[in-house]
């Protein structure tokens, strides 16, 4: 491990090198705050990756990849004179602060429900957002999207109670569901089959687990057994039976 000093010159050895590429490199001069955005949503999928397969040294890596990416966007901002590194970096730190009263201030806290209903009322008051969902990204996928709605309103009391009557919430959706696939309307299937998906996730939230990771592991899963399948299938798939693929299936999940 290092020392603060050492991570301090670490940190500052890489602005140096930042600077470096973008007067010496023809691809690193060459891009924008467009252009490196895709490039940065990669790696941080990259670093989920990581942090799903358990496996600290690629997280090492991973955290690194996106350091850089941050630098390069203060080095951006540098060149405009609209911010650079150790203006964001003081941002950041005057945000913390004042988003933890509890630490730097007076406020009392016996939660952290209590730290979470603080922070979004704090939010609101320093952006002047009439909605709490305001701050949720457009981008994000819909699945991760949705939780963070859902955590977002919880913050105001706008929750399930308990578990179970989440999960009543589930049951009631699938019911909804298929009552929209017996009149065969395509639209109120769509609907209804969005709404399961919702509280479903709504439900995961209540029993802590992650729905973005637990289908990762699942698609992890299923690709693995699959691909079991298709190495140890005697023939082409296309000319098995489903009874056949399911013996090597069965299979696959004991290896």
């Amino acid at each position: 491990m290092t020392t603060r000093q050492e991570q301090m010159e670490a940190f500052g050895r890489l602005l140096d090198i930042m600077d470096d590429l973008r007067a010496k490199c023809p691809w690193d001069r060459k891009q924008t705050f467009d252009s490196l955005r895709i490039l940065t949503i990669e790696e941080t999928y990259e670093l989920a990756d990581a942090i799903l397969d358990a496996d600290l040294p690629g997280i090492e890596e991973e955290i690194g990849d996106l350091m850089l990416h941050m630098v390069f966007y203060a080095k951006l901002g540098s060149e405009v004179q609209v911010f650079d590194i150790g203006s964001a970096l003081n941002r950041i730190c005057e945000k913390l602060i004042v988003r933890h009263p509890h630490i730097y201030g007076d406020t009392v806290v016996t939660s952290e429900e209590d730290v979470k209903r603080n922070w979004e009322q704090i939010k609101l008051q320093e952006k002047g957002k009439k909605s709490v969902l305001q701050g949720v990204p457009q981008s994000l996928p819909a699945m991760v999207k949705a939780y963070r709605i859902q955590e977002k309103a919880r913050q105001v009391g706008f929750d399930w109670d308990n578990p179970q009557d989440c999960y009543l919430k589930v049951e009631e959706e699938l019911q909804e569901l298929q009552q929209a696939i017996n009149s065969q309307q395509q639209n109120a299937i769509e609907d209804e089959f969005g709404d399961v998906l919702f509280a479903l996730i709504n439900y995961a939230r209540f029993i802590q687990v992650d729905p973005e990771a637990a289908l990762e592991r699942t698609n992890r899963k299923f690709k693995k057994r699959f691909e079991y399948v298709e190495k140890h299938a005697e023939k082409p798939l296309q000319d098995m039976t489903l009874a056949e693929m399911d013996v090597l299936w069965e299979q696959a999940k004991s290896n």
